[in-house]
């Protein structure tokens, strides 16, 4: 049944297709990446591998979606971030939620820095590629998922006003695609943080896309769309042309956020914190064997 399927399903070219699939996953998984279905495709772009057109981005996701049914490719290799589901956590013992309390452990790592740091993408599709480096540089991320909500920003001004008001200095870092909207996402935050912060002093950076980084990495290129109502701005700045986010290496763009957030830390206090990290963190392990030992 399941050799009928696929010699239906999948022409010589297809298959062809589908072990370059196989192979660049692969590739990203080893990294500790999942790629989404729009990074998978414009990673086959610009390898040469199929044109960048929506006719030929609809044929891969129906390529692969069929590839998964047939075996061929690894379910788990590829992330749709739109449709998560959520279930509680379950524990066998006290000792088990113990240890775990202990891996998760954290203290403001940030609380004695003279910095307040944030990082934003406009796509939840990039979150599997940058949540993990904002986790490990412990600071905020937020998927704006398009334009920012009213209220989110709100809370965002909120949080910012509270760390200047504490003599902080304040850094948003925000990635963005390089089209019509998604050049104004950035002009939208600035403007909004500083209604929400009545004006106080954000170092706000565009850290992707910008021209600089597009002719360096040579990204696929994609018509801007006409009916963007900031189209014409667009149009007389940049051109006919835009370019999505996801085009980016995964690894091109965490490197990005990781050296942009790590150059504001002050070495030496990272390390006090840490370390007292470290301490409690041992206090909660020394707790799960004890109550292991009472068994």
């Amino acid at each position: 049944m399941r050799e009928q399927f696929i010699d239906r399903e999948f022409s010589a070219s297809n298959r062809d297709l589908i072990l370059n699939v196989g192979t660049i996953l692969t590739e990203y998984a080893k990294q500790g990446y999942r790629l989404s279905l729009r990074q998978l495709y414009y990673q086959l772009v610009s390898r040469d591998l199929i044109e960048n057109t929506v006719r030929s981005y609809k044929r891969i996701g129906d390529l692969v979606s069929n590839a998964r049914l047939a075996g061929l490719i690894d379910w788990n290799m590829i992330e749709d971030r739109g449709r998560e589901s959520v279930m509680n956590s379950h524990w066998k013992n006290a000792a088990e939620i113990a240890r775990a309390a202990a891996r998760s452990f954290r203290v403001d790592l940030w609380k004695d820095q003279p910095c307040y740091v944030e990082v934003m993408v406009e796509k939840d599709a990039l979150s599997g590629i940058l949540e993990p480096v904002c986790s490990r540089c412990d600071v905020r991320f937020t998927a704006n998922k398009g334009y920012s909500s009213s209220s989110a920003m709100y809370e965002a001004g909120k949080r910012i006003a509270l760390a200047i008001k504490g003599n902080k200095e304040a850094h948003l870092f925000y990635l963005g695609d390089h089209d019509p909207s998604g050049i104004d996402m950035t002009r939208d935050i600035i403007d909004r943080l500083e209604l929400f912060t009545y004006g106080q002093d954000i170092e706000t950076v565009r850290l992707a896309l910008n021209m600089n980084q597009i002719e360096e990495w040579k990204l696929p290129t994609n018509p801007a769309k006409e009916t963007d109502s900031r189209f014409a701005a667009y149009l007389h700045q940049f051109g006919e042309s835009s370019w999505e986010l996801d085009a980016v290496e995964p690894k091109t763009l965490a490197s990005l956020v990781e050296d942009a957030v790590t150059e504001l830390i002050d070495d030496a206090l990272w390390q006090d914190a840490n370390d007292r990290q470290e301490a409690m963190r041992q206090k909660l392990i020394e707790f799960a064997d004890k109550t292991e030992s009472e068994k």
